[in-house]
């Protein structure tokens, strides 16, 4: 419709429907993730097609190829959105827990960062999915990222650590990548049995992570 394209005076070209080229790219790719999201979680990596998410996305099987060169390239970006959005929550709820008096409490301080990070997958079953049923053995390529991300998170922990003031030892990221790994495992075993809907069953969830958390923490200084 001619009513719909406008000409764009920069050097982005014409505009569709108000968006320029990039913007309709940066919106096919956001399309596609959150298909991939979707589907991925339901069926699983092996079984769902490049066309089936194009059909769920609108996005034809060409303009897939203009954005991802594949699907696994689709899913690797999908778990980076993933760790972007969780890291984007702890980040926020490390931020608030400063106080005008000071440093927060260190105890208090990590409950409330594992709670915010058990809930970064709890409140979406289907990134939970994502995340811990389809983040091992998909592709060899798949799987050394996944391990990186961890190697991250497991920095992110030190980084935290050290902001709360907390005595570590000299092997503080093997104990930091246990956790994660723990961490992890705990979330994926509690969603096999549990309905994330329910507040009792998230509050036995925040419990197990409390202990765990607890009896890690406590040989940091001595790790």
């Amino acid at each position: 419709m001619a009513g719909s394209v406008v000409k764009d005076e920069g050097a982005g070209g014409r505009r569709i429907r108000g968006l320029d080229a990039a913007e309709r790219r940066a919106r096919r790719r956001e399309d596609l993730l959150d298909a991939a999201l979707e589907l991925f979680s339901a069926q699983g990596y092996q079984d769902t097609s490049i066309e089936q998410i194009c059909k769920r996305a609108y996005v034809g099987t060409k303009s897939f190829y203009e954005v991802f060169t594949g699907k696994e390239a689709l899913y690797l970006a999908l778990l980076d959105r993933i760790v972007a959005d969780v890291t984007a929550r702890l980040t926020s709820a490390l931020d608030g827990l400063d106080t005008p008096d000071g440093d927060p409490d260190e105890s208090d301080a990590a409950r409330a960062l594992i709670r915010h990070f058990a809930d970064a997958f709890v409140d979406d079953v289907r990134v939970a999915r994502v995340t811990f049923g389809e983040g091992r053995a998909v592709t060899p390529l798949a799987e050394t990222h996944r391990r990186t991300n961890r190697r991250w998170a497991a920095g992110f922990v030190e980084m935290v650590w050290r902001r709360l003031g907390v005595a570590t030892g000299p092997h503080a990221h093997v104990v930091a990548m246990g956790l994660i790994g723990g961490l992890f495992d705990i979330i994926a075993d509690w969603l096999l049995d549990n309905g994330t809907d329910r507040p009792a069953d998230r509050a036995s969830l925040q419990d197990g992570l409390d202990r765990f958390y607890t009896v890690i923490s406590s040989g940091l200084a001595n790790s």
